[in-house]
């Protein structure tokens, strides 16, 4: 067989049919059950201003100094988006949504991409879906989030999971833990990861995201934020804790617990299936009160988390969730002779019209290679004609699943069909 020319980009690969139908299912899913939480829609361009990516995300953190793809145009700088929260909260602030009135409800669904090396599950054009509240400090947006989060794995069927938990409270907090930490941290610091030694001055909060094994001791035993909280973050944390409770979601403290963007407050989480092994993430998010004014709105508070798409679609083969039933057609027309296809052609847009999803051959192949084909491509029943159906307006109908035929009129094939539809839900 020969060799492909051209080949997709290393760590972006091409959804082929089997899997978009997948792809498809879980999307129609997000948008049915967003609307019954009265989230509305949000669609951004993939290329953002390069100075918002980086103010979003901060200098300091992978995404920035190692995974954007970026490029200039003239004297522009500009960069394929690597999330969605930078480009949702760009967009808030630039068509002024805090003048619709009320809290906004956003939700998205749409490719990202970050120059990261590619593994199972990782690519370099991935996808997320996601939600913000933007416009509310209440403790109930957290809630809000967190349970439309657990609410969407729940209806695809992953139900083992479960909920981490911390506060990183608010920046006069974190500075206090800062200090706290890089005291901790200071008599070892040379035996830390490269990659925390850099992290050390400029953001040590960071480093209890680090995965480096030699990190590991330093991180299990380091002081904890909740310990600094101030007054109001205590009480905001406790409320959410609160109203999970009552809500009857089940919630595990985990005080080392940070996000990786320099925009988060408050609350952070992340929910994870003990399921799937080492690679358990399934979604995170958190509070993030600074990024609108950070990007030059009015000082907004706001909580949304995302969830990656690929990540998903593994865990659900993994734990053996089908997402979406067998590709089926109602009704594969099955040609003998020219006239007997220019029939069928003119037939199949007739019976889409109706409803009825429908195809042909359209290769001039034998019957058996059709009928053989009809079976493929699911079909319900094969519509038999050939040159004595056409001059006596009756044709062959067969149920394929059943092995029955019967002769019919074409006028009653859709009643036949919407009979066997009925009897089988």
């Amino acid at each position: 067989m020969a060799q492909a020319k051209y080949t997709t980009h290393h760590g972006m690969v091409d959804i082929l049919p089997d899997e978009a139908v997948k792809w498809r299912f879980l999307e129609e899913l997000i948008h049915r059950e967003a609307a019954l939480f009265n989230f509305e829609e949000i669609r951004t361009p993939v290329m953002e201003q390069t100075e918002l990516i980086v103010r979003g995300l901060g200098q300091l953190t992978d995404i920035v100094s190692k995974e954007i793809f970026s490029f200039s145009r003239g004297e522009d700088n500009y960069v394929l988006r690597p999330e969605l929260t930078a480009p949702v909260v760009r967009s808030y602030v630039e068509h002024r949504l805090d003048q619709r009135g009320g809290t906004q409800k956003l939700y998205y669904i749409g490719p990202m991409f970050r120059a990261e090396r590619p593994q199972k599950g990782r690519q370099r054009q991935f996808h997320q879906f996601g939600l913000e509240i933007i416009g509310s400090s209440d403790p109930v947006a957290d809630v809000e989030v967190i349970a439309f989060m657990i609410h969407i794995y729940r209806k695809i069927g992953i139900t083992n999971t479960v909920l981490k938990l911390n506060s990183i409270g608010d920046p006069a907090c974190r500075e206090r833990y800062k200090e706290a930490l890089k005291e901790h941290l200071r008599p070892n610091l040379e035996k830390l990861s490269d990659v925390s030694k850099v992290r050390f001055e400029k953001n040590p909060l960071r480093i209890l995201d680090s995965k480096e094994e030699e990190d590991q001791p330093f991180i299990q035993n380091a002081p904890v934020i909740t310990g600094y909280l101030s007054e109001a973050s205590e009480l905001h944390y406790s409320r959410v804790k609160e109203l999970l409770t009552d809500l009857q979601i089940p919630f595990s403290e985990d005080p080392y617990l940070v996000r990786g963007m320099d925009y988060y407050t408050q609350t952070a989480f992340e929910l994870i299936s003990p399921d799937l092994g080492a690679q358990d993430a399934l979604a995170g998010g958190g509070r993030y009160d600074l990024l609108v004014e950070e990007i030059g709105g009015q000082p907004t508070p706001a909580v949304g988390f995302a969830a990656g798409m690929e990540r998903l679609l593994i865990a659900c083969d993994e734990l053996g969730i089908i997402l979406t039933p067998e590709k089926q057609v109602d009704i594969y027309i099955v040609t003998l002779g020219e006239r007997a296809r220019k029939w069928g052609l003119s037939k199949l847009q007739y019976l889409r019209e109706k409803g009825i999803s429908a195809t042909m051959d359209y290769s001039g192949r034998s019957m058996k290679a059709q009928m053989k084909d009809a079976n493929r491509e699911g079909a319900r029943y094969a519509l038999l004609v050939g040159e004595n159906e056409l001059n006596e307006g009756m044709f062959t109908l067969r149920n394929m699943a059943e092995s029955t035929e019967k002769g019919v009129a074409f006028d009653q094939i859709l009643n036949e069909i919407s009979c066997s539809s009925r009897a089988s839900s």
